[in-house]
């Protein structure tokens, strides 16, 4: 069961944007009406949540306090893809500090794959790789992409065809950790994890893993608590900065969360109906949908009902979370819980 508390402080009268919120070791929580929301609204969320969801936890954060939490917050379960959008943030630190060159080919990094890959895929920058296009439709370790409506291999030259694969997401952790010389996981408890007092983040949790005779890059998954991934929210809506400190650099921030495929470029076709396009491991509101609350928004999304939504029109963040052993929540069923969120905004 949630449970909400009213919290007054003089303090808080400034948000973010005059300067970054200061975030203790918990949460300070604050009833939806303190903070312009409508409290009824979220008695009949819990309604909608146990009726038609899946939702093993969530979290509402606005101007930096928690407005609602439902289920349990602290446990850890699987990220699924959300897992590439919290290496994009890894990437930002690393290529601030030039250890990353995003412009270096495959070629440049001497990479290669168990089928082999061919000079014109070795031409792909790690732009393009984490961009997801790549143009390589190589096996990955690992299913969840959308490799089975890739264009025939070799038909797509690096930068001009966006498609959701695993195998680039997979090889961008490979070459985080070839020119960083850290291990992914030990990168996020020392760069992330810590610097933002992530409550409930194990590093023995998390661990690598896919068909290695298929590809060489395994999938790094992670496993975090809901109110943890609002951290991660809190801090992407923050551009970057925790406490006053830069954590991710502000300019990766805004260059990450600014559309590189648009949603009329988006493939397979299909998601050209949609509402996203994409830039750098994150998932973008883009055309007609982008609208409202939804303008500038952006969100981190994983198999079972893993999302990362920030809202930077309401100050928001929502972190949702479904753990794989107690069903699924799709994005449709996830959505219309965004849309009762934005419409308690008084």
């Amino acid at each position: 069961m949630r449970k909400l508390f009213f919290y007054l402080a003089f303090s808080s009268l400034f948000t973010f944007n005059a300067f970054c919120q200061t975030i203790g070791n918990d949460w300070t929580k604050a009833s939806p009406a303190t903070q312009g929301f409508i409290d009824k609204n979220f008695d009949e969320l819990d309604d909608f949540i146990r009726n038609n969801a899946s939702t093993t936890g969530l979290v509402v954060i606005v101007n930096g306090k928690m407005i609602y939490d439902y289920g349990n917050i602290t446990q850890l379960s699987y990220l699924a893809s959300c897992r590439k959008s919290v290496l994009s943030m890894l990437y930002g630190i690393y290529i601030d500090q030039g250890k990353i060159d995003l412009k270096k080919t495959l070629a440049d990094l001497e990479i290669d794959d168990r089928q082999g890959l061919s000079d014109q895929e070795k031409t792909a920058t790690i732009d393009n790789i984490i961009n997801s296009s790549s143009g390589i439709y190589h096996p990955a370790s690992n299913s969840g992409d959308n490799l089975a409506d890739a264009p025939t291999r070799g038909s797509q030259k690096p930068g001009e065809y966006f498609l959701y694969s695993n195998w680039d997401f997979n090889a961008a952790g490979g070459i985080f950790e070839q020119e960083t010389g850290i291990d992914i996981f030990d990168a996020v408890e020392k760069d992330i994890a810590g610097p933002i007092g992530m409550q409930d983040f194990k590093r023995n949790r998390q661990r690598k893993l896919g068909n290695l005779t298929r590809s060489k890059f395994p999938a790094y998954h992670m496993w975090f608590s809901t109110r943890d991934m609002a951290r991660l929210g809190q801090l992407m809506l923050q551009k970057g900065k925790w406490n006053g400190k830069q954590i991710v650099p502000e300019a990766w921030v805004e260059k990450t969360t600014s559309v590189v495929t648009p949603i009329e470029k988006m493939n397979p076709a299909g998601m050209r109906q949609g509402e996203f396009g994409y830039a750098y491991m994150w998932w973008i509101w883009d055309g007609p949908k982008a609208s409202g609350a939804f303008e500038g928004a952006y969100t981190a999304r994983g198999a079972y009902g893993q999302y990362i939504t920030v809202l930077p029109k309401l100050d928001m963040v929502v972190a949702h979370k479904t753990n794989p052993d107690d069903g699924s929540t799709r994005w449709g069923v996830y959505r219309q819980i965004l849309e009762r969120i934005v419409t308690a905004k008084k």
